[in-house]
């Protein structure tokens, strides 16, 4: 598996991703996903300039994850990230947030935010040993279609 930068044909495949993840409820996009709506949005993410972009976890031409980072604030990128059930445990995620750690380091931002379910363990655990830090509570913050609440964890990571 490699780390590459994703290209607009990605695009679909990353919404794909997307999908099959939401049905875990792992993320904070909820099912059904409407493919082709998240693929056009891949695709204006992907063509956006400046420190934003996207990067895809390919194997042999398969794209088993994608990772994406906003600027949402003057030098502070949002990530989010999704990994297919079978490519996961296999460094992937690390080497995906690698990436993007370095992007924003080259790219001049200052830091790197992401937001994760309190009861995502596997996740949290990732990004703790990448240099995550935990910065807030989001309690009881997402309402739910079917109206359950959900806390999320703001963690971060200083790249300057």
């Amino acid at each position: 598996m490699v780390v590459r930068k994703a290209t607009v044909e990605d695009a679909e495949a990353m919404a794909l991703i997307i999908a099959a993840v939401a049905e875990e409820g792992s993320i904070g996009t909820e099912p059904p996903v409407d493919v082709e709506e998240r693929a056009a949005r891949y695709r204006d993410l992907i063509a956006e300039p400046g420190l934003t972009g996207a990067w895809v976890l390919d194997d042999g031409g398969r794209v088993l994850g994608a990772a994406s980072a906003r600027e949402r604030v003057t030098g502070v990128l949002h990530l989010g990230m999704s990994i297919l059930p079978e490519a996961r445990g296999q460094g992937g995620g690390r080497a995906l947030l690698a990436t993007i750690l370095e992007h924003a380091r080259t790219g001049g931002a200052h830091k790197v935010e992401l937001e994760v379910w309190t009861d995502n363990a596997r996740a949290i655990a990732l990004y703790v040993s990448a240099g995550f830090e935990v910065e807030g509570l989001r309690r009881r913050h997402y309402r739910r279609r079917d109206g359950r609440l959900r806390s999320s964890l703001l963690m971060a990571q200083l790249v300057d």
